[in-house]
């Protein structure tokens, strides 16, 4: 008896107790799902991809479609500190599931609160322009298949489309957009090619001299078939026929083939004025006047958004290289026949 009312005596004066750490965010349940969408009825879909992949030409060329809008950089599952962390402590999960709230129905509201959240910002927009079906894209670098399972566990119901770029342009395209931010992450080696570069190009146009440290390349490269391997299959196995990838490459060759499959994809039909629209948009390039602006004279080194640039600026130690790390994912997604290149 002195023992309970000690216990009392402490609820009273401290609260009650908490535990030190957050149990597991349970996922949303199927009833749940149905619920929410009585307050957040439009569609929803994901774009993902590896960092400099063509993730914004997608974006944009999505939305074009009277029906569809995409948001950009929401990072809700690719960048931390991630939408969980918004209930990811035992302070939020105690509060969530506490007893005396009666709305809670003896359940974690977590999963609740975290789509609620993201359906509201994603919705936001969308609603403003009148379209039934938003998404968003964000691409990812460091956290691969752990981005499908964190999503699946909010939107099971949602579509995921992957869009994957030839790494050896990928390479090529973080590398510069490294050079033309002068990131902070440059090591000392970095900056002397970059100085070199910047004294005479030549050489580095032509594969004679690398713009690539050894480390660089390694990192990269293995980031890239990483990604690739834990993305892919976790999508194919979560999401199944909700799933759909594609290469940039073949955006850029046939765009209106490729949309229309994707807009199919999402449940709408592509008008063939569509077509027009979609050619005029492929012929800018945002990121290309940005980072123009941000330093035209290392920008204009590299043609941005194309394909094969790396044909041009590899050197062999690069291919060598790049072949041991990533060869078999290139050969599994029909960049390369054999490793005989």
């Amino acid at each position: 008896m002195f023992s309970r009312f000690k216990t009392a005596a402490r609820i009273l004066l401290k609260g009650e107790p908490t535990n030190k750490t957050r149990n597991p965010i349970p996922a949303i349940t199927d009833e749940e799902v149905a619920e929410i969408k009585q307050f957040f009825p439009r569609q929803k879909f994901f774009i993902l991809g590896h960092a400099r992949s063509g993730t914004t030409l997608l974006m944009r060329l999505t939305r074009l479609h009277p029906d569809v809008h995409c948001n950009y950089q929401a990072h809700f599952f690719t960048r931390k500190p991630l939408l969980k962390s918004l209930v990811d402590s035992p302070e939020i999960e105690e509060w969530l599931t506490r007893k005396s709230n009666r709305w809670n129905h003896g359940r974690d509201l977590s999963p609740l609160v975290l789509r609620a959240a993201a359906d509201f910002i994603m919705e936001r927009d969308a609603a403003r322009q009148g379209k039934r079906i938003v998404g968003d894209k964000s691409p990812s670098s460091v956290i691969h298949g752990q981005v499908v399972r964190d999503m699946f566990s909010v939107y099971p119901d949602a579509k995921v489309i992957n869009i994957v770029r030839d790494g050896r342009d990928v390479l090529i395209s973080e590398r510069f957009r490294n050079f033309v931010e002068e990131s902070k992450f440059l090591t000392a080696e970095d900056k002397r090619i970059l100085a070199d570069l910047r004294a005479d190009p030549a050489p580095f146009s032509d594969g004679r001299r690398s713009i690539f440290t050894e480390t660089f390349i390694r990192n990269i490269a293995s980031r890239w078939v990483d990604d690739l391997t834990e993305t892919d299959a976790e999508a194919r196995r979560l999401y199944g026929q909700n799933y759909h990838p594609l290469r940039y490459e073949d955006l850029l060759a046939r765009p209106f083939e490729e949309m229309t499959r994707l807009w199919r994809f999402l449940g709408v039909d592509a008008d063939p004025s569509l077509e027009s629209a979609i050619r005029a948009e492929m012929a800018s390039n945002p990121d290309e006047e940005w980072q123009a602006q941000r330093n035209e004279e290392i920008a204009s080194f590299l043609p941005k958004g194309q394909a094969g640039n790396w044909q041009r600026l590899f050197t062999e130690r690069d291919k060598s290289l790049f072949k041991t790390i990533a060869g078999e994912m290139l050969v599994k997604w029909g960049y390369e026949k054999d490793l005989n290149w």
